[in-house]
C-alpha cells in the first residue's frame, strides 16, 4: 500500500484526549499497511486567542511577526501529536512547513504555495516513522521568512503534501460526517452527499460553505488528488471529492440538479451612489480596489436615471477588507466625482450549486419562488454555470438557506447530521 495523508482540524486535536483519540486512529492506519503522513491545525481555538493576543498589544501587528506567532499554534499540536504516537509505541517526528519542505511567496497572512520539496518527510516515511506537519504554513522563497497561508490553510498544506509525495488519498479529517447539501448547524435535516466533483466543492466552498480550503480543492483538481472527507470522531465513510465524470459513473449523478445550498455571513456590500455614466469610471474604481489587494464578489450596476446621467454600482467584498475598501474608495471622490459611499455590514450571501442546473430550466425561478414565500428580499443576484447566489439581510440568512433547500428536496429523512463538537473546520 501507498501513502496515505491525514489532515487533523483543531476540533479534532482540541484537548489531550483528541490528541490521544488521532493518535490512535493514525496508528490503525499504519497497522494497515499504509505510510502515513499527518497534517495538523492548531489546537482548538488557539488560532483566535493568539489573534486575540496580537490585538491586545498591538492594534496593527506587522504581518511578519503575526505570522510568527500563529505558526506557533501548529507547532504545538505536532509536537504533542508526535508525543503521543511515541507513547503508543510507534516512531513519529515532527516537522514545521519549512521542515516539510512547503515554499511560498512572501505574502503574509494569505502566502501561496510555489513548490514542495518533501525529502525529510519522505525519507521519515522510509524509514518506518509517522510524519506530523504543522499545517497553515511555509517558508518564503525570497525572504525566508516564515509565513501563513491564510484560514483553513492546513487543508492546502495536506494536498500539496500528497501530490508532492504520491499519495493515494488525502483525507481531510473535521467534526463532521463529510459534506452535506446544508450546513448541519442550521439544516438540521441536511444529507450528507457520498460523491462530489471538484468543480461543485469549489463553487460550494467559495460561496461560504465551511467544507474545505478554496485553494486546497484548486490543487487537488489541477493534479487530480482525491480527497476523502470525513470525522475523525467516527468511522463512517465520508465524501468522496474526485473528478465530475467519476461522480457519474458511480453514483449515476446526471439526473440531480442541486448538489447543496452554501451560505457566507462573512461578506460586506458598499455602494458607490451617483456615479457619472461614461467611460472609465467603474474601471477606476475597481482598480483602486484591486490596489488595495481586495477581492470583490457580486457586481450591480443600476441603469442610469436619463435626468442625470448617474448611476450606483454595488459590490460585495470580505466584511475584514471593508473599511479599507471604504479608504481607497473616498480618495477618487474628486476625481471620478460621484455623490457618496455607502457600507452595510448587515448582509450575507445564500447559493444553490448543482452540476445539473445548467441544463434544467425553472431553477432561479423555483429559488426566488422560495425566498419570496420564506419572506426573504433579495438585494443582488449573481449566477454561473453550476450555481445561482443572492444577498440577503444577514437576518434572513438562515430562513433562507431553510427555505431553499426545502425547495428542491435536499434533505434527509432519517437524523443524518451529526456535528461532533467544535466550528466544522
Amino acid at each position: 500500500m501507498g501513502i496515505v495523508v491525514q489532515k487533523y482540524g483543531g476540533s479534532s486535536v482540541a484537548d489531550a484526549a483528541g490528541v490521544k483519540r488521532v493518535a490512535q486512529r493514525i496508528i490503525n492506519t499504519k497497522k494497515l499497511g499504509h505510510e502515513v503522513v499527518v497534517v495538523v491545525s492548531a489546537m482548538g481555538d488557539t488560532t483566535d486567542e493568539l489573534i486575540d493576543l496580537a490585538n491586545e498589544v498591538s492594534p496593527l501587528p506587522p504581518a511578519r511577526e503575526l505570522d510568527m506567532l500563529l505558526t506557533a499554534g501548529e507547532r504545538i499540536s505536532m509536537a504533542v501529536l508526535a508525543m503521543a504516537i511515541q507513547n503508543l509505541g510507534h516512531e513519529a517526528r515532527s516537522f514545521t512547513g519549512s521542515q516539510a519542505g512547503v515554499i511560498t511567496d512572501d505574502a503574509h497572512g494569505k502566502a501561496k504555495i510555489i513548490d514542495v520539496t518533501p525529502g525529510r518527510i519522505q525519507a521519515a516515511v522510509d524509514e518506518g516513522a509517522i510524519a506530523i506537519v504543522a499545517g497553515f504554513q511555509g517558508v518564503s522563497q525570497t525572504t525566508k521568512d516564515i509565513t501563513t497561508l491564510g484560514r483553513g490553510g492546513s487543508d492546502t498544506t495536506a494536498v500539496a503534501l500528497a501530490v508532492a509525495l504520491g499519495a493515494e488519498v488525502c483525507e481531510i479529517y473535521s467534526d463532521v460526517d463529510g459534506i452535506f447539501t446544508a450546513d448541519p448547524r442550521i439544516e438540521p435535516t441536511a444529507r450528507k452527499v457520498p460523491r462530489i466533483s471538484y468543480e461543485e466543492t469549489l463553487e460550494m466552498a467559495a460561496q461560504g460553505a465551511k467544507i474545505l480550503h478554496l485553494r486546497c480543492v484548486e490543487y487537488a483538481r489541477r493534479y487530480d488528488m482525491p480527497i476523502h472527507v470525513r470525522s475523525s470522531f467516527s468511522e463512517k465513510e465520508g465524501t468522496w471529492v474526485v473528478k465530475a465524470e467519476d461522480v457519474a459513473q458511480e453514483d449515476h449523478m446526471e439526473a440531480a440538479i442541486i448538489t447543496g445550498v452554501a451560505h457566507d455571513r462573512s461578506q460586506a456590500k458598499i455602494t458607490v451612489v451617483g456615479v457619472p455614466d461614461k467611460p472609465g469610471e467603474a474601471a477606476a474604481l475597481f482598480r483602486a480596489v484591486a490596489d488595495a489587494q481586495i477581492n470583490i464578489d457580486m457586481i450591480v450596476q443600476n441603469v442610469s436615471a436619463a435626468a442625470t446621467s448617474l448611476t450606483d454600482i454595488s459590490f460585495t467584498l470580505p466584511r475584514g477588507e471593508g473599511q479599507t475598501a471604504m479608504t481607497a474608495l473616498a480618495g477618487l471622490q474628486d476625481a471620478i466625482g460621484f455623490e457618496s459611499l455607502q457600507y452595510d455590514d448587515s448582509v450575507g450571501k445564500v447559493s444553490i450549486v448543482g452540476a445539473g442546473m445548467s441544463s434544467a430550466p425553472g431553477i432561479s425561478a423555483r429559488f426566488f419562488e422560495a425566498l419570496s414565500d420564506a419572506g426573504v428580499n433579495i438585494e443582488m443576484i449573481s449566477t454561473s454555470e453550476i450555481r445561482v447566489s443572492v444577498v440577503v439581510a444577514e437576518s434572513q440568512v438562515v430562513d433562507a438557506v431553510n427555505a431553499a433547500h426545502a425547495a428542491f428536496d435536499l434533505g434527509s429523512d432519517e437524523i443524518e447530521a451529526v456535528v461532533y463538537g467544535g466550528t466544522g473546520r
